[in-house]
């Protein structure tokens, strides 16, 4: 088995599909790609035992075969070389890389033992567009639970309808739901996507404005963009009713800066207390006082901040953290917080600067204020 390829075409692939690899101690052979050799075209494999990656790349050859190879080592030797031409050989179980005037000897594992890539039995399949996919699942996956006890919710949601699609995901202390009335489907869809492969997904798609196609059965989904593949094993359950718990009735609604309130939060946490990271707001009239207190410390912060009110004098605490990460992962001028009363959840929407075929919706619970 030989081939010459470009090192720089070769790293762009290995760098694609090295954040599968790994991670699953059972499977020793995951810590390997797998390269499918078929003449002038390499396919590269990697795994974790959940999703399963592949891309493929042109290279000089007119050979066949497979081979199981250190996904760490290969790719930091690679990283080291300039652009140019690479020749790979297989000697017996090593797997000799040869370029302008050096020999390197890389140790292969036993190919045998590597997974096969699942089939998928089914006819269900939507087209989306990369960068809104991508986008999609940058406005929600931070948003998604960590609690091994609620699997479904360490996900994000994709649920499709004839007349919308969305993605939801939830901790049960905040809540995400991005909606496109661009994208739709005949029949109603839903499936739970889990973050590892949403998060390479959202790092390789954000740059392109082709289209990736979705097919699904009720146990798998399988991504495929250009020349990439990722099929992953879907999370099973149901999705807790998310409607149920956004608030209808919203009259005390503040409008403000986003990057001001951001950067105010940002110096107020610092002073909150460290286990509940929770900041005040109380509202009256076009002004919005901001504080937070750390009384085990003696820390105190108090700030005045220019905004927009409509409502009832209200006082009202949050989670600085959560609404940090949330006003970090909108890109508006401005944005709006929609509350009722104390204990109820706030709705945070974009002012601004949102598509016309998209809808963003986040909801984030308060925290109960201290004496």
């Amino acid at each position: 088995m030989k081939f010459i390829v470009s090192s720089g075409e070769l790293l762009k692939a290995l760098q694609l599909i090295s954040g599968v690899t790994g991670g699953n101690s059972s499977l020793p052979v995951l810590e390997n790609f797998l390269f499918d050799l078929n003449s002038e075209k390499l396919v590269i494999y990697g795994s974790d035992g959940e999703t399963t990656m592949k891309t493929s790349i042109e290279v000089q050859s007119s050979d066949s075969g497979k081979i199981a190879v250190p996904s760490k080592l290969l790719t930091d030797i690679i990283k080291t070389f300039s652009e140019q031409p690479l020749s790979f050989s297989q000697e017996g179980n090593q797997l000799e890389i040869v370029d302008e005037k050096d020999n390197y000897f890389i140790a292969l594992d036993e190919v045998d033992q590597y997974p096969t890539l699942p089939e998928l039995d089914t006819n269900k399949s939507i087209t989306i567009k990369a960068s809104v996919l991508a986008e999609a699942i940058a406005n929600t996956i931070f948003s998604t639970g960590n609690d091994a006890m609620r699997p479904v919710m360490t996900g994000v949601l994709f649920q499709f309808t004839e007349n919308e699609c969305r993605f939801v995901a939830t901790d049960a202390h905040r809540l995400v739901k991005y909606t496109r009335n661009d994208i739709s489907s005949p029949e109603e869809i839903e499936f739970i996507m889990p973050k590892k492969p949403l998060t390479l997904l959202k790092n390789a798609l954000m740059a392109y404005d082709d289209e990736v196609t979705v097919d699904f059965n009720e146990t798998n989904a399988r991504f495929t963009h250009n020349e990439t593949q990722w099929v992953c094993r879907l999370i099973d359950g149901k999705y807790p009713n998310y409607d149920a718990v956004i608030p209808k009735e919203n009259p005390n609604i503040l409008t403000i800066n986003r990057q001001l309130f951001l950067s105010s939060l940002k110096r107020a946490a610092l002073f909150s207390n460290k286990s509940t990271s929770q900041v005040r707001l109380s509202l009256n009239g076009n002004s919005l006082k901001l504080s937070a207190e750390d009384v085990d410390f003696a820390n105190k912060a108090e700030m005045s901040l220019p905004c927009d009110y409509n409502g009832e004098e209200l006082k009202i605490g949050f989670n600085s953290k959560f609404l940090n990460e949330m006003l970090t992962n909108l890109s508006s001028e401005d944005i709006s917080l929609e509350m009722s009363t104390p204990n109820r959840a706030g709705i945070i929407k974009p002012v601004d600067g949102v598509d016309e075929n998209e809808d963003v919706l986040m909801l984030v619970m308060p925290v109960m204020l201290n004496a």
